[in-house]
């Protein structure tokens, strides 16, 4: 099996696109952002919305997620607000300025893509969306009994 050679492709071609979307904002004037705070954007984008299910999507902690979310208020990109359906939560949402850059990020995606669908051929573009797009099942598989500590 090519088991590294799969999340290395994969793992290239986000940061890829990650680096091609970066470029392009900066290029028409927008501050850089990082990662974390780009992959936030694209949770918002999306419509997850509160800190804990963006850290939850990202794999990362709540207090790692609102470090993020702090800086990218100080760039006035976001703001964070009480849910007005459960005030016991807070949402994070685009401000004026981010709502702006992110149309700049859509029109930077869209380039993006159909510069991979031309170099790819659009049967092989496709065929790369369908299979990203397949239901690859459960992907935690555990075991029925934990792993024994070996003593020293």
């Amino acid at each position: 099996m090519r088991t590294n050679q799969l999340i290395i492709a994969l793992f290239q071609r986000f940061c890829w696109m990650d680096e091609g979307l970066q470029a392009r904002l900066h290029d028409r004037g927008w501050p850089d952002v990082s990662r974390p705070q780009s992959m936030v954007m694209t949770n918002i984008v999306s419509g997850v919305v509160r800190p804990s299910d963006i850290a939850r999507n990202l794999g990362v902690s709540r207090q790692a997620i609102h470090s993020t979310i702090n800086q990218m208020i100080k760039l006035d990109i976001v703001r964070l607000d009480t849910d007005p359906d459960d005030r016991r939560h807070m949402i994070v949402s685009l401000t004026e300025t981010g709502a702006r850059m992110r149309k700049d990020a859509q029109r930077a995606m869209d380039a993006l893509t159909a510069q991979i669908a031309e170099l790819l051929g659009q049967d092989k573009f496709d065929a790369l969306l369908a299979a990203l797009d397949a239901d690859w099942g459960d992907n935690i598989e555990r075991d029925a009994e934990p792993a024994k500590k070996k003593r020293a």
